[in-house]
């Protein structure tokens, strides 16, 4: 296949593009003054605005900490109502609401306002809650405020909060109560010594982040790098952990925002915002319940069409359209299992959205049906920026209407992206949302099958201003949700989640029979209401290779349990054998894309040499035999929202050897992975938590807590199977649907005691999975006393009327010394096999639903 090369790469950046570039900020400076001061002359403003333009931006204004001013005492409280407590100060009010045992709201106000809190992450609003009474108890010195399982505790003089559970274990303890410096806010907290801190989205570090400090601003970074912040997705979610003990905190306000995790002090936590109410979100409990009770508050990802699951290959980019055409029959051809392929900007007309380039896919209609009748589904690149085109019918339509954003003088605001310059559509505005979902409808007619979000941080292309990133000036003006207008300081945080829910929904209404699948770049909290999410523009180096593992647990531990990294990484061209190690963790994360740079190498599966191919299709078909585990696993994050790529300090919280352990991690429940991650390593140490193992591989059986030295030669990712799990596989297919009633696979792993597992079904496709007779929920009890008692495997259906098309299932019964007996209650046993080198047992069986396998060694 032919490969890009630089010159290729270089026809995008054209003479117009970077003029663009070199003049916005000159432009944007005169804008922005003309809007600010009408009244000045136009002379004044271009010379300010050519002084402004040659300079860098000026930071941000932080005022120091002893600028804020606090709370010395309380003056008094007022109930608002049996769940709110009003504590009025000589500052400002703390309105406290319990919303449920183990979830409270604190908000405070200078002013005393409260009204309804906006928000455009919360999407389970204060109404819908339990809402617990609150006792209240006072005296001279102090308030106490209990309800459920959190105590909140006030000293009146000098001003002093914290909130404890009923055990008298700290979740909150003010370093400092809250602070006002103009519109700027300030709340410190103290941090406990070995206090973990977790979370905040996509942070380009250590899971752990305890010691660092990170801006909260959605930035393309143009290629990152460990360190390099911020990035695409700022979540102002996290999880403090210290001894057994987990906080969760939501800072619920989109400005440009600091979280200082013990950076500058040691012992502080502090969060800084410029600009909103102080509005956080505290919440009690495991991590795991804290993960379910926060995605109950900002909304769960709903269940994407089960190829979504799938290998994804994408480049920048493929074309023309045979291009696409000899992809994906070189994949069939080499049985390498995929599902999608992807589109970037070249398949556009002069890169405008939703339209065709007619000399590099003249046939774009036959070339997806084409795709479809091979079993390929086709994703395309959609970026927020519309050019400036009044003879392009999306354009056109959007100035019509007034549907773009704007300076405050009316002006619209324009900024150079791949098209030159460009509008940007307002999504704060109802109209503008449904509207923008409307322009989706002729890619769909056209056959293309799912859509890709970019560059909606939102990304400019400012070529010599790369080392200080430019954003649309804070001062354009959105319409806002209910017609308020709203500048895009508040906004520019939350502008990527809406563009989301605006394609979302109009891919929702323009075909209402299947499920919508999008991916987005940039977000907030919230996102994974709306999408599937990528992150962003890694780089071909092992360091990358181990930084995505960390990325991924961290997101989710933000609440984005659908995410994933560049396979190979998207600049710079892997090795092969990086190449490989990266495949292989691929097939263990949430999203499987390879994805690179235009004038790059090829990253293919089969572009590094016939034994990278060999080891890239064993980790396909894993992937793929593994589908109905990985679906039930996205079922799970749907319905509690624990991620599928799962920090091991969420499920052994109480194990202090894995708070800071994240290159290895539980894959839904029940499987550990431990990528290597280490040039030229043929080994590596796991650390097992409590509990029997098994390795995937040798089928050897390890007891945990404990490190253990595997061996790991290029073809082989350490991969471990808990104690206890059944596991749910398939049959090996080039892609999903190719067999339309797989045999089901039940590999069971016993161990001592029960144990229990769960496997969802449903057809993968229809939006209304959640309807009793669309869906099917099983659960596995897997049971065995000591050695060579009986073996006993249950099934039972717990939930749903829906039934696959087949019936037949295969059990594999694992670490098994024998069979002298077999019973099955609830079905026929057709064939049963042992294989002593493996110490398998497989029993074949038709059952039409629950069962009881009885297995006597």
């Amino acid at each position: 296949m032919a490969r890009f090369d630089l010159l290729e790469g270089l026809k995008i950046v054209t003479p117009r593009m970077i003029a663009a570039g070199l003049v916005h900020p000159f432009r944007e400076a005169y804008r922005t003054l003309r809007a600010a001061e009408p009244g000045a002359p136009a002379i004044a403003h271009g010379l300010r605005a050519v002084i402004q333009g040659l300079q860098k931006a000026p930071p941000v204004s932080l005022p120091p900490t002893e600028a804020f001013e606090r709370p010395t005492c309380v003056t008094h409280t007022i109930r608002p109502a049996t769940h709110t407590l009003d504590i009025h100060t000589d500052r400002g009010i703390w309105r406290i609401t319990l919303l449920d045992d183990d979830v409270m709201l604190l908000r405070y106000r200078t002013d005393g306002v409260f009204d309804p809190p906006a928000s455009y992450g919360v999407d389970k609003h204060l109404g819908e809650w339990p809402r617990p009474a609150l006792s209240i108890e006072e005296d001279e010195r102090q308030i106490r405020a209990a309800g459920g399982a959190m105590i909140l505790t006030i000293e009146k003089q000098p001003y002093h909060l914290r909130v404890e559970d009923n055990a008298g274990r700290v979740i909150i303890k003010e370093y400092s109560g809250p602070g006002t410096a103009g519109q700027q806010r300030m709340w410190q907290l103290e941090l406990q010594s070995g206090t973990a801190c977790y979370g905040l989205g996509e942070k380009a570090d250590r899971t752990n982040h305890t010691g660092k400090r990170f801006e909260l601003w959605n930035t393309d970074q143009g290629g990152y790098s460990r360190d390099d912040d911020p990035l695409y997705m700022s979540i102002p979610f996290m999880m403090l952990h210290s001894r057994g003990v987990t906080t969760g905190l939501f800072f619920d306000n989109p400005y440009r925002a600091w979280v200082d995790c013990g950076d500058t002090r040691h012992e502080v936590l502090e969060y800084r915002v410029v600009g909103g109410e102080l509005r956080v979100y505290a919440f009690s409990g495991t991590p795991l319940h804290i993960m379910e009770q926060y995605t109950a508050l900002t909304g769960r990802a709903k269940l994407p069409p089960l190829w979504a699951l799938g290998f994804h290959q994408s480049r920048w980019s493929y074309f023309p359209q045979e291009r696409i055409l000899e992809l994906a029959r070189e994949f069939r051809q080499r049985r390498l299992p995929c599902d999608v392929i992807h589109l970037d900007i070249h398949y556009m007309d002069g890169y405008r959205c939703f339209t065709w380039n007619p000399e590099r896919f003249p046939e774009p209609r036959a070339m997806l049906k084409t795709l479809h009748e091979t079993g390929f589904k086709g994703l395309s690149m959609i970026d927020p920026g519309i050019k400036v085109d009044r003879n392009y019918r999306v354009c056109a339509e959007g100035l019509q209407h007034g549907y773009f954003i704007s300076y405050r003088d009316s002006a619209l605001f324009s900024g150079p992206v791949w098209p030159g310059a460009c509008y940007f559509t307002d999504f704060t505005d109802p109209a503008a949302r449904a509207w923008w979902g409307e322009q989706y409808r002729g890619l769909i007619e056209d056959g293309m099958d799912a859509f890709w979000n970019d560059m909606n941080e939102i990304a400019l292309i400012v070529p010599h201003r790369q080392d200080s990133p430019v954003h649309v000036p804070d001062t354009i003006q959105h319409k806002g949700e209910d017609g308020n207008p709203r500048s895009h300081a508040e906004i520019h945080n939350v502008y990527g989640l809406l563009m989301t829910q605006a394609s979302v929904e109009g891919l929702a209404r323009l075909r209402p029979d299947r499920r919508p699948l999008l991916l987005s770049r940039s977000g907030w909290a919230g996102l994974q209401r709306y999408s599937m999410h990528w992150t962003g523009d890694n780089h071909s180096t092992w360091d990358d290779l181990l930084l995505s593992i960390q990325m991924i647990l961290g997101l989710g531990m933000s609440g984005i349990a659908l995410t994933g990294s560049d396979v190979g990484g998207f600049t710079g061209g892997p090795s092969p054998e990086l190449f490989a190690r990266w495949m292989q963790f691929g097939a263990f994360s949430p999203f499987y894309r390879a994805h690179s740079m235009i004038g790059s190498p090829d990253q293919e599966p089969w572009a590094f040499g016939p034994e990278v191919e060999a080891i890239n299709r064993k980790y396909l078909e894993l992937r793929y035999q593994l589908l109905p585990y990985i679906y039930t696993a996205t079922w799970q994050a749907a319905q509690s929202g624990a991620p599928l790529a799962r920090a091991l300090v969420l499920c052994f919280p109480d194990d202090p050897a894995v708070v800071d352990r994240d290159d290895e991690y539980l894959f839904g429940d029940a499987l550990l992975v431990a990528p290597v991650v280490t040039e030229g390593a043929t080994e590596r140490e796991v650390y097992l938590p409590a509990g029997e193992w098994y390795d995937f591989w040798s089928e050897e059986r390890f007891d945990g807590p404990g490190m253990i030295t595997l061996q790991a030669p290029l073809d082989r990712l350490p991969l471990f199977v808990k104690g206890g799990a059944v596991i749910s596989m398939w049959p090996v297919q080039q892609y999903v649907g190719e067999d339309t009633a797989p045999v089901l696979t039940l590999a069971a792993y016993p161990a001592n005691g029960e144990h229990q597992s769960v496997l969802y079904e449903d057809d993968g496709a229809s939006p209304d999975y959640l309807n009793e007779s669309a869906h099917c929920v099983s659960r596995f009890s897997l049971s065995q006393g000591r050695a060579g008692m009986p073996v006993t495997l249950r099934r039972t259906i717990v939930e749903g009327t829906y039934r696959p098309a087949n019936l037949l299932c295969c059990i594999t019964l694992h670490g098994m010394p024998g069979a002298r007996e077999a019973v099955l209650e609830g079905g026929e046993i057709r064939a049963i096999r042992y294989e002593a080198e493996s110490r398998t047992l497989t029993i074949e069986i038709d059952s039409a639903g629950d069962f009881a396998l009885i297995v006597t060694p």
